[in-house]
C-alpha cells in the first residue's frame, strides 16, 4: 500500500487502485501514479460522462453527433446560421461526414440549407424553429444530467478539479 492508499477503508479502494497496486507489485521500478490518475479520468469520461450525455440528448430524438451540430449553430447566436465548412472545422469532421449528418438533420426538419447570399457557390445551414426548440431542450437535459454527476462534489472540489484539468489542458496547448 502506498501513501495514496493509506487512510482509506477497503470500501474506498476501486478498480483503478487495484490495477495500480498490481503494477506496483509487478513493476516496483515505475511510479504508476500517472497511470492511475489518467486511468481514473478516462474511466469517468467513458463510463459516466459519455453515457449520461448520450442519454440526455437521445430523449429528444437526436444523437450526440446531431446535438454537436445543432449546438454549434445555437452557440453562434441568431440567426443560427453558418456555412458547412465552418461546422466541419469546428467539429473536426470530414466534409463528407458533415454532409451526411446535415442530410439527416434537414430530413428531420431541424436545419435547412439555403444558398449563401454572399457566395452563390456555397450554402448556409440554419437552425429551424423546431431545431432551436430541440437543441435548447437537449441542452437543458444535458446540463441537468451532468449536474447530477458532480452533485457529490462540493463547490471547492469542483473548483479545484476544474482548475487542475484546465492546467493540464493548457500545458498541452488545448
Amino acid at each position: 500500500m502506498n501513501g495514496d492508499e493509506r487512510g482509506r477503508g477497503v470500501e474506498d479502494v476501486d478498480a483503478v487502485d487495484r490495477i495500480a497496486a498490481d503494477w506496483r507489485r509487478e513493476r516496483p521500478d515505475l511510479d504508476v501514479t500517472p497511470l492511475a490518475f489518467v486511468g481514473r479520468i478516462a474511466l469517468v469520461a467513458e463510463t459516466l460522462i459519455g453515457p449520461a450525455g448520450e442519454r440526455a440528448v437521445e430523449q429528444h430524438g437526436i444523437n450526440k453527433g446531431d446535438f454537436d451540430v445543432l449546438a454549434t449553430l445555437r452557440r453562434r447566436g441568431a440567426p443560427y446560421s453558418v456555412i458547412p465548412s465552418v461546422l466541419s472545422s469546428e467539429l473536426m469532421m470530414s466534409r463528407a461526414g458533415m454532409t451526411k449528418r446535415l442530410d439527416r438533420l434537414e430530413g428531420a426538419g431541424l436545419v435547412r440549407r439555403t444558398l449563401d447570399a454572399d457566395d452563390r457557390r456555397s450554402f448556409r445551414v440554419t437552425l429551424t424553429d423546431e431545431g432551436l426548440a430541440v437543441v435548447d431542450a437537449a441542452l437543458t437535459s444535458l446540463v441537468e444530467s451532468l449536474g447530477e454527476l458532480v452533485a457529490d462534489l462540493d463547490q471547492d472540489e469542483r473548483r479545484r478539479l476544474d482548475g487542475a484539468l484546465r492546467t493540464l489542458l493548457r500545458a498541452r496547448g488545448r
